[in-house]
């Protein structure tokens, strides 16, 4: 199971607010060779760590694709240069996020990862705005390196974390 993470908390021109933003970024998987199977519900969210930028819109999308891990994250890489991202400030507001989460049971070492593959996505246990949407596409995924369900990593964390369905009207 091939799980990409998409997030913007920016409105961009042609694309309008964040759930705009991020439809556009889907709609450029199949330009680049990946193929939406499945997409969860979109979330409103509190940034992480806690600050006073906008809350994002976060969603999982479950993909199929014939390239290999490191040729999904560069072309999730040139989407997000496409659309404007510069990466300016760790943690900070963006354009577009586009995450690599995990592929298949794969676990990369991140001493092993120079290139920045690390798999799964090495904070993705920690986040509501990941778990939750992630949950909507992968119900039965387990982290590969712990073997806990998606619901237990749920359950752990920290009650100051906000992810709430968005409603689109």
């Amino acid at each position: 199971m091939k799980l990409i993470g998409l997030g913007s908390n920016l409105p961009a021109a042609p694309w309008g607010e964040p759930i705009g933003v991020c439809r556009a970024a889907l709609a450029r998987f199949p330009e680049v060779g990946m193929t939406v199977v499945d997409l969860s519900r979109w979330y409103r969210t509190a940034p992480v760590p806690a600050s006073d930028q906008p809350w994002f819109v976060n969603g999982v999308a479950r993909i199929e694709t014939t390239l290999d891990a490191r040729d999904t994250l560069d072309a999730l890489l040139s989407i997000e240069a496409a659309m404007g991202r510069r990466r300016l400030e760790r943690w900070g507001p963006r354009v577009i996020d586009l995450d690599l989460l995990a592929w298949d049971d794969r676990v990369t070492a991140e001493t092993d990862t120079a290139a920045g593959l690390v798999l799964p996505h090495p904070r993705l246990y920690e986040r509501a705005f990941v778990l939750k949407p992630l949950a909507d596409v992968a119900p039965d995924w387990r982290d590969p390196r712990s073997g806990q369900s998606v619901d237990r990593l749920l359950a752990a964390l920290p009650s100051d974390q906000t992810a709430l369905p968005f409603d689109e009207r």
